[in-house]
């Protein structure tokens, strides 16, 4: 129990903290990098930070057998996250990515025999009721439009396949599951820019433009992207892949007042409305354990 309740709040650190990852994703876009090499100064910097890390366990790449695909999966919903966001709108990014607790407990229900309780069902009704509020325009319900939207749909999907194997494989550290998350995204976003330039689509980077970039870019992922990467990892090895992607919700709210800080503007009425049903939608589950164990104790 101890483990799952550090557990939860490494699920709610690594939603705030992903909540702000789009700043140093459009900066880096900003810079002068177009969409591809930009994905891979943002997934291959930190992959390459993680090395020291995964050494120690090395062997278990020779022994760890299926449960390696859980962090990789994880990768490509890592890539395919951040290209949404440089493809499509932040917000509609974030929010065709959280259909991703709905794919969590229909897969822990289906393989993991892990009941879909009611406070569950309304967590997941919580937290989209609170979308609706602060995305729905004019336009209705915003469905998946272009590629960055399906980006966004695919990563989730992704997520909760990964967030699945992981919790099933007990003979993958978490250390190393990161190292495969952080690995096969810049594996992917490699390939992805190099075929881009090979075509003719983007040019390759500048490597003084690079340089000016990597001064801050290394300090943020450092601070920001790797501690909030490990969490996301160690958050699926103790809990079901719906409650993460609840509990992941946090970044919804750190999204939405930093793209209001961003543009200089206030939250709106939709965004004091929605942005507490949300929250609530990522603590209903701690809440109810809180509730368990002190009628239990």
């Amino acid at each position: 129990m101890t483990s799952d309740r550090q557990a939860v709040f490494a699920g709610l650190f690594s939603g705030m903290a992903f909540g702000a990852f789009w700043v140093p994703v459009r900066l880096v876009e900003q810079a002068g990098f177009g969409a591809p090499w930009a994905m891979v100064i943002i997934t291959l910097t930190p992959a390459l930070m993680c090395l020291p890390l995964v050494l120690p366990r090395r062997m278990e790449y020779i022994h760890g057998g299926w449960g390696l695909a859980g962090g990789l999966l994880a990768g490509i919903a890592y890539a395919l996250y951040s290209a949404s966001l440089l493809y499509t709108e932040v917000m509609r990014a974030v929010l065709l990515f959280y259909l991703m607790p709905i794919w969590g407990f229909l897969l822990g229900w289906l393989i993991l025999r892990d009941r879909i309780t009611f406070h569950r069902w309304l967590a997941i009704g919580l937290g989209w009721a609170g979308m609706f509020v602060i995305f729905a325009d004019n336009s209705g319900i915003p469905l998946p439009r272009n590629v960055g939207d399906w980006f966004g749909v695919a990563s989730g999907m992704f997520w909760a396949v990964g967030a699945v194997i992981i919790l099933m494989s007990k003979k993958v550290h978490f250390m190393t599951h990161t190292m495969n998350f952080f690995g096969m995204a810049a594996a992917l976003s490699v390939v992805v820019a190099w075929l881009a330039t090979s075509n003719g689509a983007v040019p390759l980077p500048d490597l003084e433009k690079l340089s000016q970039v990597l001064i801050w870019f290394v300090p943020v992922s450092a601070i920001l992207i790797i501690p909030a990467g490990i969490a996301s990892i160690f958050a699926p090895t103790r809990l079901n892949p719906g409650i993460v992607g609840l509990l992941f919700m946090t970044e919804i709210a750190v999204a939405a007042v930093t793209a209001a800080m961003w543009s200089g503007e206030a939250l709106t009425w939709r965004e004091i409305v929605g942005l507490p049903l949300i929250i609530l939608a990522g603590l209903i589950e701690p809440i109810t354990w809180f509730i368990h164990d002190k009628k239990t104790g």
